[in-house]
């Protein structure tokens, strides 16, 4: 008889490993509360970028995942709007460069094609891009891709390959017997399973605190500015050194809401610029304060920019853990019960290596890939118990 799996959660995390376990010889269940990519997912940009990752294992997981992309289209048969454009990281202080310059250095010790690039250099590839701009590190090896449309074709491909949908159907409770997952309980019924997997990002400690249990995943308020449609100014993704910085801070402070600049340009013209990064909880509003402080820094870097008319705005929950790195794994104290959650603002960029590894590891028991590092076993304090 056939193993089944309940996924639960159908954003770019659920929905790859939904269609990676659908490959393999079992039965995949595939739900969720609301739509497909309808939360964080249906909230952020496109970057799949390579040397904004934290060096060591998270870097390493990029890499792989990087490498799936550039078959993905064809794999899926679908449009995902893929395209390996390259990456900028931009400087504007000398400080900052020190800084840049000896972690470029690490990224080419470990085999990352990164160089740095003086201000006039980085203007030829952009002229739009600001005299302030003292330097910025170029990876030809960073891509994009439609994360909208890369959920829904896993999900399709998964349904192909007879994974069943369970959408508008929300799970009430996690079904457990001697420390065993058996299922889980929807508001469509009970679904019984072999496994369950919990991609549910910002939400996976609603389903989990059903049997008591808890993981250091914590919602992460970012804001993503959109413009209206313009001719081509930007043809790479593009980050400021200061986002960086904000990334990897816990506190507030010394950066305001998190501000750094994030912006790319869609295939229909419209500039996606962000971003914050705020724990506010699940606090939906957007500042005005915000919008300004980030309109700044899109203006400081293209002066071009000033007079552009901005169409919207759209607030997103980043899945946040203590270490940036996400969890991937089998829960410990639940057989059957695995997770693949907390990857903040790299879910896109790792959806695909998260989704054929969680398969590998659900189904064959066995991962070419070492998975320790990621493993909620790391959190002693705050680990699930």
């Amino acid at each position: 008889m056939k193993q089944k799996v309940v996924v639960i959660g159908a954003g770019i995390i659920g929905t790859s490993v939904a269609y990676f376990l659908s490959k393999k010889d079992v039965n995949v269940v595939l739900v969720d509360s609301k739509d497909i990519a309808a939360g964080t997912s249906g909230a952020c940009d496109k970057a799949i970028m390579l040397q904004s990752k934290k060096l060591g294992p998270a870097l390493e997981l990029a890499v792989q995942s990087a490498a799936l992309y550039k078959e993905l289209e064809q794999q899926l048969q679908q449009n995902l709007e893929y395209r390996q454009g390259g990456g900028l990281i931009l400087i504007d202080n000398e400080q900052d460069l020190k800084g840049l310059q000896q972690v470029v250095e690490k990224q080419n010790s470990i085999g990352l094609n990164v160089k740095i690039l003086t201000g006039d250099e980085v203007r030829k590839k952009n002229p739009h891009l600001s005299d302030k701009i003292l330097a910025a590190s170029w990876c030809e090896e960073d891509a994009e891709i439609n994360p909208m449309r890369t959920a829904f074709a896993f999900a399709k491909a998964a349904h192909k390959n007879n994974a069943i949908l369970q959408l508008k159907c929300e799970v009430l409770n996690l079904i457990t017997k001697n420390n065993k997952i058996l299922g889980v309980q929807t508001t469509h019924g009970e679904i019984r399973a072999d496994s369950v997997v919990i991609c549910s990002g910002v939400w996976s400690n609603n389903i989990l605190k059903t049997i008591q249990l808890e993981v250091p995943i914590f919602p992460r308020k970012g804001i993503i500015l959109v413009t209206e449609k313009l001719p081509k100014i930007i043809d790479c993704n593009i980050l400021s050194g200061s986002y960086i910085m904000a990334k990897l801070q816990k506190e507030q402070n010394p950066l305001p809401y998190g501000i750094g600049l994030a912006i790319s340009q869609t295939l229909s013209g419209t500039l996606l610029i962000g971003g914050s990064r705020e724990f506010v909880g699940f606090d939906e509003s957007i500042k005005t304060e915000i919008i300004h402080e980030i309109a700044k820094q899109a203006i400081h870097a293209f002066p071009c920019l000033e007079n552009i008319h901005l169409i919207r705005s759209f607030a997103g929950f980043r899945p946040y853990t203590p270490d940036n790195m996400p969890i991937l794994g089998e829960i410990p104290s639940v057989q059957g019960l695995y997770i693949a959650a907390g990857h903040e603002g790299d879910g896109v960029a790792l959806a695909p290596i998260t989704g054929k590894l969680m398969a590998e590891l659900i189904i064959d028991q066995k991962v070419e890939f070492d998975l320790s590092p990621f493993s909620i076993e790391r959190f002693s304090q705050s680990s699930v118990s």
